[in-house]
């Protein structure tokens, strides 16, 4: 394994991965709870308790730019909105956003929990992740980022994202794996720890 090529892989982790989770969950979810305003308000008033207010079934919320393109999209079988914690609880969760550069970034899971407005997102159950990178120096530089794992927990307010369980992050062939990730957002650090072990392939030359 050479130290150029690891270091070449963390760099592009490092410049994708706040705009891979972060954005994506910020945008996905602030547009959902947006898209159902007259049912919180009708609401208002009653005492709060951990019962859902709304339900939506195999939904699908999409959102679009001021010139008609797709911003983001949430599919998912039920959402449900809890008042007393303001959260928003979806199954089967499937989001995706398409960046100004026209790629899109895809998240699923089987579980997702996230606050009103996006910053805190929790997804639970074969959670998979993936974007698609920018024309690079070669094809092999495009294969999208993915990220892999049964927990995931994006702060996107305090530039956090973490997971107590197994995660496998990865391009093409090449690949991180740890028992534990914290990623900060403002040091620009990506933390694998427990049993961590890369495979990175080799580069064509040009």
């Amino acid at each position: 394994m050479k130290r150029p090529s690891v270091r070449l892989f963390w760099d592009r982790l490092s410049i994708y991965l706040p705009i891979l989770l972060m954005s994506l969950f910020a945008m996905a979810t602030f547009w959902l709870v947006r898209s159902t305003p007259a049912v919180i308000e009708a609401t208002a008033g009653k005492p709060l308790k951990h019962e859902a207010d709304y339900f939506l079934r195999n939904f699908s919320i999409k959102a679009f730019d001021v010139q008609g393109k797709l911003k983001s999209e949430v599919v998912g079988r039920e959402a449900r909105h809890y008042p007393d914690t303001d959260t928003l609880e979806i199954e089967q969760v499937n989001m995706r956003t398409v960046g100004e550069n026209g790629l899109p970034t895809v998240a699923t899971a089987r579980r997702a929990i996230s606050d009103a407005t996006g910053d805190d997102v929790q997804l639970f159950g074969n959670v998979q992740v993936s974007r698609q990178l920018p024309a690079g120096t070669s094809a092999k530089s495009r294969e999208p980022v993915e990220y892999r794992s049964e927990y995931l927990h994006v702060k996107s307010d305090a530039g956090k994202v973490m997971t107590h369980l197994p995660v496998v992050i990865s391009q093409g062939e090449d690949r991180f794996s740890g028992n534990a990730m914290t990623y900060d957002d403002h040091a620009s650090v990506i933390e694998l720890t427990g049993q961590v072990r890369s495979v990175l392939t080799p580069r064509k030359a040009p």
